[in-house]
């Protein structure tokens, strides 16, 4: 079914859709471009094959997805290990086992292939009022370039609980993830993925997380690895008073392709959103992607959201896409919007440095960790944001270089 397009309004608070995309000429019809409108099955064959046309796949590189399309026959280009936590790891669910797919139903293909190829999935379940203290870990382990793994993975946190849960991400393989997370009534639950693989990865990963009332979820997507990586995170606050709070950071190499498409639905009301993502791009053919989508429904009164996503462009030949799209179905809200910015280093900035004796290559690498520990420091988890800002100085090592 196609959709109608509506011209952007002045006004802040009336049903307002905002894409670049929406102007389509020559065509007899207008494409789904809105995010709610996209289609969702189970059934990979409701979707067909992406031609790169389709709104969700226009900034993708889907010729070097082909082998994504399929089930993994093996399953067994990834390996799990619950370094922390391994307590709140439960039992596997297979489709049709509660709480699988109590709210997650894929959005694309890719999504549609990692259910149907998931046979068993991982749970990982914080009980009713426990704080945990330290963070549950899992890392996933590439096993080569030419594996492939399908993977079905539910967070769920229950009444009243609090933790942190940080997927981590290494190795090479064809990994195509779909991550289920909900944060029930009370809950205040952080999940942090974190995307470190070799250059020859491939990653392809749907989130959706439904958010109960008065309960908060802060989700990270820290990307520094692989060759193409699109984490798509989906959430709905559904409950009134839930909170979400959507962060993302990524450095992109020469030949990288780091992608993120970020959709928060404000259902219930007086919900509150933050949507922070920033990224770093150096190298020929570097490639980031951010799409930002923010539906404020017709019950969400007393909303208050924003998103914004920051790009700095460190050498020539590399590209930021960056797309803020806001649509509002009530009047009744307490404030939203959106902003988008790419751009090269702040002269003034350097100037300031070197004014003050700092050479301008220290300058540079300054203005550039000012600039991405924002996010880093959100995090708060010492060890982590460590090895990030680590991370963060050796990419600027080989600027310099």
């Amino acid at each position: 079914m196609a959709a109608q397009t509506t011209a952007p309004a002045e006004a802040q608070h009336t049903n307002a859709h905002i894409d670049p995309a929406a102007q389509v000429a020559d065509a007899g019809f207008v494409p789904v471009q809105t995010r709610s409108e996209r289609p969702r099955s189970f059934d990979p064959d409701d979707f067909g094959a992406p031609t790169g046309r389709e709104v969700n796949w226009k900034h993708t590189p889907v010729a070097q997805l082909t082998g994504m399309l399929q089930t993994a026959t093996q399953n067994d280009g990834v390996t799990y290990e619950v370094e922390s936590g391994a307590q709140f790891a439960t039992a596997s669910l297979a489709a049709g086992d509660t709480p699988r797919g109590e709210f997650f139903v894929p959005e694309d293909i890719v999504s549609a292939v990692a259910w149907q190829g998931s046979a068993e999935g991982m749970h990982v379940r914080i009980p009713r009022d426990e704080e945990v203290a330290e963070p549950v870990l899992v890392t996933i382990t590439g096993q080569g370039a030419d594996k492939r793994a399908d993977a079905h993975i539910v967070i769920e946190a229950l009444e009243n609980s609090a933790a942190t849960v940080v997927l981590r991400h290494r190795g090479s393989a064809q990994y195509a993830q779909n991550v289920e997370i909900i944060a029930r009534p009370g809950s205040r639950l952080t999940v942090i993925t974190v995307q470190r693989w070799e250059d020859d990865a491939v990653h392809a990963a749907s989130h959706q997380a439904r958010v109960d009332k008065d309960a908060l979820l802060k989700h990270f997507v820290i990307s520094f690895g692989g060759g193409i990586v699109r984490v798509n995170p989906n959430v709905e606050l559904a409950g009134t008073g839930s909170e979400g709070r959507m962060y993302g950071l990524s450095y992109a190499d020469a030949g990288q392709h780091l992608e993120s498409q970020v959709y928060l639905h404000h259902k219930g009301a007086h919900t509150t959103g933050d949507v922070l993502y920033k990224g770093a791009l150096q190298g020929e053919s570097a490639h980031s992607v951010w799409i930002g989508d923010v539906l404020i429904g017709a019950d969400a009164t007393g909303t208050d959201s924003y998103e914004a996503n920051r790009n700095l462009v460190l050498t020539e030949g590399a590209r930021a896409d960056s797309i803020p799209n806001l649509e509002i179905k009530t009047g009744d809200i307490q404030g939203a919007g959106h902003a988008s910015a790419t751009g090269r280093f702040d002269d003034e900035q350097l100037f300031y440095l070197q004014a003050r004796g700092i050479d301008e290559e220290e300058a540079r690498r300054l203005v550039v960790l000012g600039f991405l520990s924002d996010v880093v420091q959100r995090l708060g988890i010492p060890a982590l944001e460590e090895e990030l800002l680590a991370a963060i100085e050796t990419e600027l090592a080989a600027v310099t270089a």
